[in-house]
């Protein structure tokens, strides 16, 4: 049950002298010591920021002052802007530091506090996003927020909340008292008491549900702006396969086509931008994330292994080659993410002007190509954006362009390549988008699997051993000796507690890494990472996952992350990796923690399939036969070669080139033979030597 409340300031008593502080106070940022680029890029503003922590949090109560809480992520376009129009201007800067405890937080950094006044303003308002500004009481308790305000209207709101403060704080505090319990009773899960029953019927009929949502023509769903959610096309490629809805993996094609042809997808250096502002994916909101693109890395790679579509494996390859020359730096780590903003040729920093283009531009720069380009990419009304400025889309294949210029493809395919390299190296010369250049767990273990995934499919060992070098570098510096993660890491230091995302996507991250190499370390390492997480975050009574460690500090309330969203929820990440290490280690407590949360969580699905759609993967593994599969002896890392080469989503797979005493591969070995096991329920067929009847006993 969501609780939604309104505050409504109508006070318009003018500003007293003590809201008009004088000129000559002294600022005190206290940002420049941070590491994060997002807070290093308010350390020179004259607000006094302070870093969220126990000194500015006691310094509130000390002075009895309100607590401005400014939520953004160095990528966020409008974040920039309400940083130059009011936190860059002395006179709203002296109305904060006279009268407000100013603290700036990196949501990315610090997601617990991101997902508290998130929650907040959600109530408040219905809706959220970035930058996020609260206003809160000494002790933390929201009272007043929003997004994106223009100077006017955050001058005036800060001085109407000043005067309700200082005349009238009793309306304050009775109104954050009742926000509080509608931020706690957000994540209340009620334990449901029915039978445990993940019938087959429950799912289609979910999905029957939502896909009165898709748009069939233009792909993804009904509504603007579109974002690519991987992990929704991730469960509905899988379901339609397994189900053979041509009708619906028809609808997940058309929509990956869309999406990779569209604006969004960066067609000259590769990767992603984070959603679409229109309904055709032409205009992007232009910052480049980590965690779109490893996502999205994952998801096309099972496409092509589906579809066999080419252009699936250049998308593949275009945003692993992005992601290597951008985002990756010489420990084997990733960065986080590429700004929207970049500076014009006469300084000025504005969206997108790193990527688009004009006509004149083109024309200079192809020369007698410029035509060809110009269909091709869509130089014309379709992808124009604004002004002179052009976002190239693709809106047909390279067959039917191929059809319609009475060209070949080898020689389309020639000229692509060249008009690529040719703008690459033109665009090389302007002004790059800012880099943050911080490393988070949780993402690059997104990376990491993104990496397995496409070497899983593509077989190229590049990608194999970029995953192992970032996997090595999360053990070496991120994993602690008591099995705990850091959250964070720049400049050889980490300095924040890991968050359940961490711990959720790390695990899945080395299973996959062991299902790629067999090196049982990283099993072990994730079975490791397991019982830590069961035992600081988990709550036996609610049988779900908190956010937050029990060895955290208090926040307003410990939150529980449940609800997929562009990244899938890390209590259902969390669910997935349990019931793959029941089978790995024959453990019955993971496989019944992993069965019970399902089904807490499953009331709430049918009515938003979309927002669940990790949770239905993982109801796929319940629903339908699920395999473990054994591979064992000299050639074991051959035949997994050749069993990749398949889609097959509804399995796992152990293996070694040895004899071995794990659960699923133990008394299997034979000299002089690699055998492969079928299993499914505690019952193993006959082995067998060939890979083709492995799929025979599959169908």
């Amino acid at each position: 049950m969501k609780y939604w409340f309104l505050l409504i300031l109508t006070i318009t008593i003018s500003c007293t002298s003590q809201n008009q502080p004088s000129m000559e106070h002294p600022y005190t940022n206290d940002l420049i010591h941070e590491t994060s680029p997002y807070l290093l890029q308010h350390a020179h503003n004259p607000v006094d920021w302070n870093p969220w922590g126990e000194l500015a949090l006691k310094q509130a109560k000390e002075e009895n002052k309100l607590i401005i809480i400014s939520i953004g992520y160095a990528a966020c376009h409008w974040c920039h802007v309400m940083e130059h129009e009011s936190f860059e201007d002395p006179k709203v800067a002296e109305i904060m530091n006279a009268n407000y405890i100013n603290i700036k937080v990196d949501r990315e950094e610090r997601p617990d506090i991101d997902q508290v006044y998130m929650s907040a303003i959600q109530l408040m308002t219905g809706s959220g996003g970035w930058p996020l500004n609260i206003i809160a009481l000494p002790d933390g308790r929201p009272v007043w927020g929003g997004t994106y305000f223009p100077k006017g209207n955050w001058i005036d709101a800060l001085k109407q909340i000043t005067n309700l403060y200082q005349k009238q704080p009793e309306k304050l505090i009775e109104y954050a008292t009742k926000l509080e319990q509608g931020i706690k009773a957000i994540d209340l899960i009620e334990v449901n008491t029915e039978a445990i029953n993940f019938d087959p019927s429950f799912i289609t009929s979910s999905v029957k549900e939502w896909s009165s949502d898709f748009d069939h023509q233009k792909g993804g769903t009904k509504r603007v702006p579109k974002f690519m959610m991987p992990n929704n096309y991730q469960f509905l490629l899988r379901y339609g396969y397994q189900t053979k809805d041509k009708a619906l993996l028809e609808y997940v094609k058309n929509t990956l086509k869309k999406i990779s042809y569209g604006g969004v997808y960066d067609h000259i250096g590769g990767g992603f931008s984070r959603y679409s502002t229109d309904g055709k994916w032409h205009v992007p909101h232009f910052e480049k994330m980590l965690y779109d693109n490893a996502q999205l890395v994952s998801l096309y790679s099972d496409a092509f292994l589906i579809t066999k579509d080419p252009w699936f494996k250049d998308v593949v390859y275009e945003t692993l080659d992005f992601v290597s020359k951008e985002l990756t730096n010489t420990e084997g780590a990733f960065y986080s993410s590429l700004d929207a903003d970049s500076k014009t040729t006469d300084g000025k920093l504005e969206e997108g002007a790193f990527y688009v283009w004009t006509k004149e531009e083109l024309k200079k720069i192809l020369e007698d190509d410029y035509n060809l380009f110009a269909s091709y990419y869509n130089i014309n009304s379709y992808g124009h954006w604004e002004k002179e400025n052009y976002v190239l889309i693709r809106n047909e294949s390279n067959q039917q362009f191929c059809k319609k210029n009475n060209i070949s493809n080898t020689t389309l395919t020639q000229k692509v390549s060249q008009w690529k390299k040719t703008l690459f190296n033109e665009r090389e010369k302007r002004f790059k988008p800012r880099l943050d250049d911080k490393t988070l767990t949780s993402w690059n273990a997104l990376m990491l699997k993104g990496y397995l995934d496409a070497y899983s499919v593509f077989g190229e060992k590049d990608f194999l051993n970029v995953a192992i070098k970032n996997a090595t570098f999360i053990k070496n510096n991120q994993l602690k000796k008591d099995t705990s993660l850091f959250h964070n890491y720049k400049n050889g230091k980490s300095s924040i507690n890991g968050y359940l995302e961490d711990y959720a996507i790390v695990i899945e991250a080395f299973i996959t890494l062991y299902q790629n190499t067999f090196d049982q370390e990283w099993l072990d390492l994730s079975k490791q990472l397991a019982d830590y997480t069961i035992s600081h975050f988990f709550d036996e009574n609610k049988n779900t996952f908190y956010f937050t460690s029990d060895e955290d500090p208090d926040l307003i309330t410990r939150t529980i992350e449940y609800t997929d969203n562009v990244i899938p929820a890390s209590n259902s990440i969390m669910a997935k990796n349990l019931f793959l290490l029941s089978h790995y280690f024959n453990n019955r407590n993971y496989k019944s923690i992993s069965e019970n949360m399902l089904h807490n969580i499953k009331p709430q699905i049918k009515d938003y399939a979309s927002g669940y759609s990790n949770w239905l993967d993982l109801m796929l593994n319940f629903s339908f036969d699920f395999y473990e599969l054994a591979i064992i002896g000299k050639d074991a890392k051959v035949k997994l070669h050749e069993l990749n080469s398949i889609y097959i989503p509804n399995k796992l797979i152990a293996g070694d080139i040895l004899s071995s005493e794990s659960v699923l591969l133990k008394d299997r070995f034979v000299e002089d033979k690699t055998l492969l096991y079928v299993c499914i329920n505690n019952s193993c067929k006959y082995p067998v030597e060939n890979i083709e009847d492995v799929t025979k006993m599959l169908n």
